[in-house]
């Protein structure tokens, strides 16, 4: 009797087929291979005691920036008036994540070769407090990033009154980080 009916195999289409494929090539791999060790033989003597090895030693890191890393405390900030337009709020929002952030912004123009770009989007109620945080883009290495930039957005909240704009009362950031993982609104990049 075969192993694989062909016929059967023949009538699955699209994903479906890859499925199948690579079902039947993890059972054909499975069956190939032979038991992983020897079976340990039957003893009547006493048990011998077998030495536990040491957890390995956690490997150290270059902490990330955070506000209890020898960074100064919290930045008294203004209170925000009432925002008019979307760019205003876009470009009030950008200041003062870097203002509420000395320790982790630079004001240099962004290096070529950036470490993370990650993109937040903030919902805010009426009063300019943050309802909600979306991330938009993950960046695929130093994913610690994105955890700094919402960190840093609710260091700068709230943005002002936004209960007269248009909902929904929301403005989106790229957050540009170096190498030394400090990083720049993409809004005052343009400026």
């Amino acid at each position: 009797m075969p192993c694989i009916e062909w016929r059967s195999l023949r009538r699955l289409t699209g994903r479906w087929m890859s499925s199948a494929v690579a079902f039947c090539a993890a059972l054909l791999a499975g069956c190939a291979t032979g038991p992983a060790s020897p079976p340990a033989p039957v003893s009547t003597s006493k048990p011998v005691p077998v030495p536990v090895p040491a957890p390995p030693a956690a490997v150290a890191r270059a902490p990330a920036p955070s506000a209890a890393a020898g960074a100064p405390g919290p930045v008294r900030l203004p209170t925000p008036g009432v925002v008019r337009s979307a760019s205003e709020l876009h470009l009030l929002a950008a200041r003062r994540i870097a203002a509420a952030n000395p320790h982790l912004t630079y004001d240099d123009r962004p290096p070529d070769v950036l470490l993370a770009i990650p993109v937040l989007s903030v919902d805010l109620n009426g009063d300019g407090s943050i309802y909600h945080i979306d991330v938009l883009r993950y960046p695929r290495q130093a994913k610690d990033t994105t955890q700094i930039a919402i960190d840093a957005v609710k260091r700068a909240a709230p943005f002002g009154d936004v209960s007269r704009l248009p909902r929904p009362w929301r403005f989106t950031e790229t957050f540009l980080f170096n190498d030394d993982r400090r990083f720049k609104p993409r809004t005052l990049d343009d400026r």
